[in-house]
């Protein structure tokens, strides 16, 4: 993205309260005028509960407007308020990416019974029991919504893992049984194959799920007039499933649709390899400078910042490259805690956006 400006505009602490949409469209202005160029929205659609930042996904066609789960509108808003914000993004010449959480489903509608063996957190290939029937929460219909926008409804053969076994009150990973059913390929290899990551895994290699995933790319896109997307947990997806869904959702929205994929992983020579995998459509926020980022914070005087874009994206891929400070998942308190200290965060502000290669994101955190 030539000489643009990332923002992502939300973190992992915002209260409660649905006005994210109506802070940011009243923002609108003065975003454009601090040269901001595209904003990176949280997922925009209903969580297992309200107050979900959006990542425990339940139904990705209800942008906050059917009364599903106690509530009609999400963490930060109604769908009228976000549709509105994101018109008055536009008019301010700012593009909108919405954050797109397509690895697993949370909060299901009812159990169903199905097969599946226990398998070793560290070593997923590795089965800790013999294959034995359990119940688990597979089961949507999304009672609230009905067959508006799409007719699908999701059950245990959609599935590849899940993590909880009702009927032995039992948590785990559980890799499901059947036909075909395998972990995917085309995953990052953290824990012998990092396929499963939470919830309901979603099976990428299932040809229904592949189609219905496809539709709501194109739907969303078009029902949020969207500019792109940010991918996530993408190291935990069928590389070949982001690839195709791209080429869909681009073959309906134009190549300008923009994309970039979380690929969590202080490892250039994975992204490299991932990147070659999927042909190089799809921009990855770099983990490396990230940590190097963070490591520069921390050792202060002790840091040689001749070593600071050292084994980084940007400085291998650069065309490739979405450089950044920090976002919700490094924050503090956060899962992958990582906080670059406040008294850098100048100078490393100073790189992205200074720097001719990589294109920055700035965090709202």
């Amino acid at each position: 993205m030539e000489n643009g400006v990332m923002m992502q505009y939300f973190e992992w602490n915002l209260p409660n309260d649905g006005m994210l949409w109506k802070r940011l469209e009243d923002d609108a202005s003065h975003l454009h005028e601090i040269g901001i160029s595209a904003v990176w929205i949280p997922p925009a659609y209903k969580g297992h509960e309200q107050a979900d930042e959006g990542y425990g996904t339940y139904d990705l066609y209800d942008l906050g407007e059917f009364d599903q789960k106690g509530t009609i509108r999400t963490k930060y808003g109604t769908k009228q308020e976000l549709q509105e914000m994101i018109e008055e993004l536009h008019r301010n010449q700012i593009g909108v990416y919405l954050d797109a959480v397509m690895n697993h489903k949370a909060g299901a509608d009812y159990t169903e019974w199905f097969m599946a063996q226990e398998v070793d957190p560290g070593q997923r290939e590795n089965a800790t029991s013999e294959p034995h029937e359990i119940e688990g929460w597979t089961g949507f219909d999304f009672p609230g919504r009905g067959n508006m926008y799409s007719n699908f409804k999701w059950h245990w053969f959609h599935f590849s893992g899940t993590d909880y076994d009702v009927s032995r009150k039992k948590e785990g990973i559980f890799q499901i049984l059947g036909e075909g059913k395998h972990w995917s390929e085309g995953v990052d290899d953290e824990n012998g194959n990092y396929d499963y990551l939470m919830f309901a895994d979603l099976d990428f290699d299932n040809p229904e799920v592949v189609r219905e995933m496809q539709d709501w790319g194109i739907w969303v896109s078009n029902e949020l007039n969207l500019d792109g997307m940010r991918l996530d947990a993408i190291k935990h997806m069928n590389d070949q499933f982001i690839k195709h869904f791209l080429e869909a959702v681009r073959a309906d929205r134009g190549e300008g649709f923009y994309a970039v994929g979380e690929y969590w992983k202080n490892d250039t020579e994975s992204l490299e390899a991932y990147l070659s995998q999927v042909e190089y459509n799809v921009d990855l926020f770099d983990v490396a400078l990230h940590y190097n980022l963070n490591e520069a914070s921390e050792k202060g005087r002790d840091y040689d910042l001749r070593d600071l874009l050292k084994g980084t994206l940007v400085e291998i891929c650069p065309d490739q490259a979405v450089t950044f400070v920090d976002n919700h998942d490094s924050q503090k308190n956060s899962s992958l805690e990582s906080q670059v200290k406040d008294w850098f965060k100048p100078s490393a502000y100073g790189l992205i956006l200074l720097m001719k290669k990589g294109y920055p994101c700035i965090f709202y955190g």
